[in-house]
C-alpha cells in the first residue's frame, strides 16, 4: 500500500493508494503536517511506502518522523522519469509540473498531451506523441487574479470566486468575476486551440483544485481529474520500481 503526499504552495494533499485503485483522499495544511500523516499511518496500517513531492516551505528533513516508520521516496530533479526532458532550464522546471508530465507520459504514450493544472498559479505543460516535455506557460490562478485586483487598486473589493452570470458585467462585482473567470476560460480554450490545431492525436488533461469548477465552463473537450497528480505520483512509483 503507498501513500502519495503532494506538497503545494498553499495545502498538502495525500491519498491512499492499493495499486492503481485510490481508496481515500485528504487535504490539510502545513503546521497539520505530523498529526495527519500519523493519523493516515493508523488508519492504513498497511503503508509501507511512501512518495513524495514538494513545490512548498516544506523540506526533506521535515520528514525525518516519517522516515523511521516507513520508506520514504522524495521526487527530485534527479529522479528516474519516462519523458524526455527538452526543456531549456531543466533544473528549474517544477517538480509538479514533472510529475504531471510522468502521468500522463505513462498514460497516453502514443498521443501530444497538454497537462493544465489550475491551482494557485495555472501551468501548461506540453509533450509530443514521443514523449518529449517541450515545456509550456505559467500564469496567475484564479485566488491570484482576484487577490490582485483588490491588493493593486484602491477600491475594488476582494470576492470569492463564482461563475458570472453574463459575458457583460453589470456591476462592478459581476465585472470582476467576468474579467477573471471568463479571461481565465478563455486562456484556456485559446492555448487549447493553439496546441490542438497542429496535431490531431491530442489530449487535453485538466487537473488541479479548480479543475472541477472550470471544467464545464470550457468550450474543448478535455479529460478533467482533479486527483491527477496524486495518480501521476503512483504511476511514477510503479514505474520506477519496474525499472529499478
Amino acid at each position: 500500500m503507498l501513500l502519495a503526499i503532494d506538497i503545494g504552495n498553499s495545502r498538502i494533499k495525500a491519498a491512499v493508494f492499493e495499486q492503481n485503485i485510490l481508496l481515500e483522499k485528504f487535504i490539510f495544511l502545513k503546521n497539520e503536517l505530523v498529526e495527519e500523516i500519523n493519523n493516515i499511518l493508523n488508519s492504513f496500517i498497511e503503508i509501507n511506502n511512501v512518495i513524495i513531492s514538494s513545490v512548498g516551505a516544506i523540506e526533506e528533513k521535515d520528514f525525518s518522523f516519517l522516515t523511521k516508520i516507513v520508506n520514504v521516496t522524495f521526487v527530485n530533479h534527479q529522479f528516474r522519469f519516462p519523458f524526455e526532458n527538452n526543456y531549456s532550464t531543466p533544473n528549474t522546471l517544477g517538480i509538479d509540473r514533472m510529475v504531471l508530465a510522468a502521468g500522463a507520459s505513462l498514460l497516453f504514450p502514443d498521443y501530444y498531451k497538454l497537462i493544465i493544472d489550475a491551482g494557485t498559479c495555472v501551468t501548461y505543460d506540453y509533450l509530443d506523441d514521443k514523449n518529449v516535455y517541450h515545456g509550456g506557460a505559467i500564469s496567475p490562478g484564479i485566488k491570484l487574479r482576484y487577490e490582485s485586483l483588490h491588493n493593486y487598486t484602491a477600491k475594488l473589493p476582494l470576492l470569492e470566486k463564482k461563475i458570472p452570470e453574463n459575458q457583460i458585467g453589470n456591476s462592478t462585482k459581476e465585472s470582476i468575476h467576468s474579467g477573471v473567470i471568463n479571461g481565465l476560460i478563455n486562456e484556456i480554450d485559446g492555448f487549447i486551440n493553439d496546441y490542438v490545431s497542429s496535431n490531431a492525436k491530442f489530449i487535453i488533461i485538466l487537473t488541479g483544485g479548480d479543475a472541477d469548477f472550470l471544467a464545464k465552463q470550457l468550450k474543448n473537450t478535455i479529460f478533467a481529474n482533479s486527483n491527477f497528480l496524486l495518480e501521476s505520483l503512483n504511476l511514477l512509483y510503479q514505474y520506477n520500481q519496474k525499472n529499478d
